[in-house]
């Protein structure tokens, strides 16, 4: 291993949205999630900057914050996000979101089996791309020492849809 200094985990993402009552709608009451902050961007003063959590204490580790950039258009590619995934407990909750996230109006994926989880995908309404994944069956379902082998799921007859999502 590394001599590096532990972390405790992901505290929060930060993104840019075009329009924050259209962002904060999204979270509130598409996913149900609380706005626990709205303050200024510290090193944009001016710049709106709002928190979002699914716990109302807006605890770390579970917000996802986002700057307002009216005129801004960003670009997939190095240094983006691809899209980053919440986890939801079972495929049961997974086909609870997908019914209400259509009915919504937001467009969602089928359900796709992704060997270590289930998973559907969506975005919000600048176009960000989100994943909920279920909590299992786990990253150990093919090799006894996780990491220790390079698995390529087209070999193993994991990957079926050409990794679309």
């Amino acid at each position: 291993m590394t001599d590096a200094p532990p972390t405790t985990g992901l505290h929060h993402v930060t993104n840019i949205c075009t329009d924050m009552s259209d962002t904060r709608s999204f979270y509130e009451d598409v996913l149900g999630w609380h706005t626990v902050k709205r303050t200024q961007n510290y090193d944009d003063p001016g710049t709106p900057h709002y928190y979002f959590s699914p716990t109302s204490a807006g605890d770390p580790g579970t917000n996802v914050t986002y700057f307002e950039y009216p005129h801004g258009r960003g670009q997939p590619g190095p240094g983006a996000s691809h899209h980053f995934a919440f986890g939801v407990e079972d495929e049961a909750t997974l086909e609870e979101w997908r019914a209400h996230l259509q009915a919504h109006d937001i467009r969602v994926s089928e359900v796709k089996d992704r060997t270590y989880f289930k998973s559907i995908y969506f975005s919000d309404p600048d176009g960000l791309v989100f994943e909920l994944a279920t909590m299992g069956p786990g990253f150990a379902v093919d090799e006894a020492v996780l990491g220790s082998d390079a698995i390529d799921p087209y070999d193993e007859g994991y990957a079926d849809d050409g990794g679309e999502h």
